[in-house]
């Protein structure tokens, strides 16, 4: 009787999450789907997914690369599939979970907001793990989900920062390149001023590397040698001295963060008050006293 009403329950569950899925941010998508009482295997994928049960408790036995373990997953449980990583599962009875898929890409620029080295994190496969705070945010979303009005923005972007953030602190395993040598004077002088003429623009690694005919990995390196910092991170301390000048001269926040190369005025707002300690408007009424110094 009661595997019986579990079962009806199931199907109750597996009906009304029927293609429920959202996007919380570009690179960062989120699904409600019912796992059936069954075996079935999920090939390797091109991005990262996290899974969290938030159906009734079940007898899982999943294989994710070389691990496995079979036990009773209940309700928050967190099981994480990294790129690349086939896994199988046998699941009984049915239960539901969101399944969180993201991209490396993504999970990086997270990773570097943070002030991790760009490029430097790492996920290993996770099966019936624990996070209240990843448990709290999933519950949030998948409140989101399945209420009858759809999800503004700015709350799905924000669930969806609150998710990666704690998914680089709780999960996420830093490397740490070795280094030997930094670059040359003219090599540094080539690379800044490169930075400088084209803030404006992507500047991505490999792009910063070929002007100097450097490979991607040894250019990050030994760029970080010479100035005890990232790539990333010098390039966004010149993102905010450059707009901190615009907005000086009198440009409006949207044309001070287009010019300096943010994706948007609230990424430039963000670093900002990270650099700096105030917002772009204070910048603006700090005016008469000369532009702010970063520390």
């Amino acid at each position: 009787m009661k595997k019986a009403a579990n079962t009806s329950s199931f199907a109750k569950q597996q009906r009304s999450v029927d293609r429920i899925s959202i996007t919380l941010l570009p690179g960062l998508s989120a699904e409600l789907y019912a796992a059936g009482r069954d075996r079935f295997e999920v090939l390797p994928s091109l991005d990262h997914l996290l899974l969290v049960q938030v159906g009734i408790p079940a007898q899982v036995a999943c294989r994710i690369g070389s691990q496995y373990r079979n036990s009773i997953q209940s309700h928050g449980d967190i099981a994480l599939v990294p790129v690349g990583m086939s896994s199988t599962w046998e699941v009984d009875p049915a239960s539901i979970a969101i399944r969180f898929r993201f991209t490396i890409a993504r999970l990086r620029s997270i990773a570097t907001d943070m002030g991790y080295d760009d490029g430097g994190i790492d996920l290993a496969p996770q099966m019936q793990e624990r996070d209240p705070q990843i448990e709290h945010i999933a519950a949030a979303i998948n409140d989101a989900m399945t209420a009858e009005e759809p999800i503004g923005r700015v709350y799905a972007e924000s669930l969806g920062m609150a998710l990666l953030t704690r998914i680089v602190i709780r999960f996420g395993e830093v490397s740490v390149p070795e280094v030997t040598q930094g670059l040359t004077k003219w090599q540094l002088h080539r690379v800044f001023d490169y930075i400088d003429s084209n803030l404006e623009s992507d500047l991505p690694l490999v792009e910063l590397a070929g002007v100097v005919g450097l490979g991607v990995s040894h250019f990050r390196n030994q760029f970080r040698l010479s100035t005890a910092t990232t790539v990333h991170r010098y390039v966004m301390q010149r993102r905010v001295e450059r707009a901190s000048a615009l907005l000086l001269q009198g440009r409006s926040i949207s044309e001070a963060a287009l010019e300096a190369g943010f994706t948007d005025p609230s990424h430039m707002a963000r670093l900002m008050r990270q650099k700096l300690g105030i917002l772009p408007r204070e910048v603006v009424r700090r005016g008469n006293q000369g532009p702010p110094i970063l520390i």
